[in-house]
Order: structure tokens, then C-alpha cells, then sequence
């Protein structure tokens, strides 16, 4: 056999081998929820981390809401978007029309219900303030969840008054989205559960209070900054671990357009919102405005989770990858 001969074969077994590695590396999936951040205030505020994300991925406008004037309109509230994320449907269906949570239709699986379902065995967690995100949207240890059950959930904390005496400047919840932030990152670094959601509410409260604001800047370079110390372990354990992390970044509505105080309308504001991943392999789709919706079939996309096809069937979105992966 000559040299060259043996040179190929040599690039050849290490193309094999890495790609091998590449094929069998563990997924894992996280999403941010930021809340009430419009995509304008966004795009005009420094954020390193969301961009050093998106310079590896992509970023896009994106917007909740439903069909405007059609049978999926749905108040831009909180609540209502989060359940459109977790569950990759509008408010006709999921049936949350408001931060009260009243009853919702959980025949419309969430991508933790969708992931318990495939294996009891993945691990899911939630870091959050609201304790309604676990209890009721994701509706854990209900009968019409299937008693479904969180591995881990780190949440609850506007309960806690002794903890985090309620103040008017809404600095109570800068400290909860901190104590969040900090535990994900650091749980992350030591327990990389495969599917995982992060709420921080701080930028919201600024926005009803301040609207378009110093204020309301301020609030997002924070939350830039919190989701740069997730970034940076799940960095860390990419680099030291066989694992292949996707990270979505997104939020529930936009704002008014007269003061940035208000939301839950249906003007292009608040119904303009955004999307941050790292992974690549994005579909002209992504770019195009997706909505909320298609996080979740996204998620799906990616994990390689095994739906039953009546669920598949309900979803009103798509996944914004080009194929499978």
C-alpha cells in the first residue's frame, strides 16, 4: 500500500469516526421565555450574549397573536403565549385567554407532556417565578395530564413574601429572576436534564411600568446577561461532554405602540416578537416571521421525540429546521 494510499484511508476513518461521534452525541434542549420584550426594543438595545447565540444560529422576528381576524386570534397576554409555546397552538385550541389560567384544554399535549410520552426516562425541568407555569400550563400531577411529573422545578418565588418582601418598584422579582437565573446556570453545569424551561419576568414589570424607557433597557441588558450565564454552561458542558444543545430564546408579546406600557391587542407591535437559537440548519421559514407556535414543533424536530400522529395533526405550527435532525 502506498503513502497517499494510506493517507486516504487514514481521512477516511477519521471522517468516519467523527462522524459517528457527531451522530450519537446526546441532545439536550433549552428554552428562555423573556417576558414582554418587543422586537424594536430588542433590536435597539445591546445584547452580546443573545447575539453571540444567534451569530451560531439565527435570529429572526417571529409574532404571537394567532390569525388576526381569524379563528385562532389570541390575546397577546402572557399566559396565552406561553401556553402557544409549550404547546405549538392558539388559544382556540390550548383554550388560555388570560393570565388567569382558567381551563385549559390539555388534549393539546405541551412539549413536556410530548417528551414524558416518548420515554419516561428524559429529564425535564422548570426554573421560573410563576408557580401557575408548572401547576397549570404544564398542568403537573393532573389527571388530564396523565399525572405528569417534573424531574426538577426550581419556581414559586412571588409566593415567598418573607424572602422577597413585595415593593412597588417591582425590584422583588429583579431579585427572583436573578436567584433563577443563577441556579439554572449552575444546575446545568452539574445536572444536564435533556429538556428544560427558564421564565424571567423582570422585563415585563418594567415595561408596564416605564414603558419604552431607560428603564426598560436596562431590564433587557439584564436579561442578556442572565441568559449569558446559562450560555456559558451550556458551553462548558458541550465542551467537556458528548452533547449537542439547542437553546431557543424567545418571548410571549410585544407592547403598545404609544407608550410601550400596555399589551394583549392585536396591533403590529404587540403582536411583533422574536426568536434566538444557536443551531443552524434553519429553513427559509425562520426568517419569514414564524410564529410562536413553532418552537415547540421545532423542539420536537430536533430532539427526535416520536409523537403519536393525532397530536402531530393538531399542532398549528411547523418546525423552522429544514429537515430533521
Amino acid at each position: 500500500m502506498s503513502t497517499r494510499t494510506k493517507f486516504m484511508l487514514l481521512m477516511l476513518i477519521g471522517f468516519f469516526l467523527t462522524s459517528c461521534s457527531q451522530e450519537h452525541k446526546t441532545k439536550k434542549t433549552i428554552f428562555i421565555l423573556l417576558d414582554g420584550i418587543p422586537a424594536d426594543v430588542l433590536e435597539n438595545t445591546a445584547t452580546p450574549f443573545l447575539d453571540e447565540i444567534a451569530n451560531k444560529g439565527g435570529y429572526t422576528r417571529a409574532y404571537v397573536g394567532g390569525e388576526k381576524g381569524g379563528t385562532s386570534e389570541s390575546p397577546t397576554i402572557s399566559a396565552v403565549g406561553y401556553n402557544s409555546l409549550l404547546t405549538g397552538t392558539w388559544a382556540n385550541k390550548h383554550n388560555v385567554w388570560g393570565n388567569s389560567i382558567k381551563e385549559p384544554n390539555y388534549d393539546y399535549w405541551s412539549i413536556f407532556k410530548v417528551a414524558k410520552d416518548d420515554s419516561p426516562y428524559i429529564q425535564t425541568a422548570i426554573f421560573s417565578t410563576w408557580l401557575d407555569n408548572r401547576t397549570k400550563l404544564i398542568g403537573e400531577g393532573l389527571d388530564a395530564t396523565g399525572n405528569l411529573q417534573m424531574d426538577f422545578s426550581f419556581d414559586g418565588f412571588e409566593l415567598d413574601t418573607v424572602s422577597f418582601p413585595h415593593d412597588e418598584e417591582r425590584q422583588y422579582i429583579k431579585n427572583i429572576d436573578e436567584l433563577v437565573a443563577n441556579k439554572t446556570a449552575a444546575y446545568i453545569a452539574e445536572n444536564a436534564l435533556d429538556l428544560s424551561w427558564v421564565y424571567l419576568e423582570f422585563t415585563d414589570d418594567m415595561g408596564h411600568r416605564f414603558g419604552d424607557s431607560p428603564q426598560m433597557t436596562e431590564a433587557v441588558k439584564l436579561a442578556d446577561d442572565q441568559v449569558g450565564r446559562i450560555w456559558k454552561s451550556i458551553k462548558q458542558r458541550e465542551a467537556n461532554n458528548n452533547e449537542d444543545w439547542m437553546i431557543v430564546i424567545t418571548t410571549d408579546h410585544g407592547r403598545t405602540a404609544e407608550t410601550g406600557k400596555g399589551h394583549g391587542g392585536q396591533s403590529d407591535r404587540e403582536r411583533t416578537t422574536w426568536i434566538v437559537t444557536n443551531q443552524g440548519n434553519l429553513s427559509d421559514a425562520f426568517y419569514e416571521s414564524p410564529g410562536v407556535v413553532d418552537v415547540m414543533p421545532s423542539i420536537i424536530d430536533f430532539m427526535g421525540f416520536s409523537v403519536p400522529k393525532e397530536i402531530m395533526n393538531q399542532l398549528d405550527g411547523k418546525s423552522f429546521f429544514k429537515k430533521i435532525k
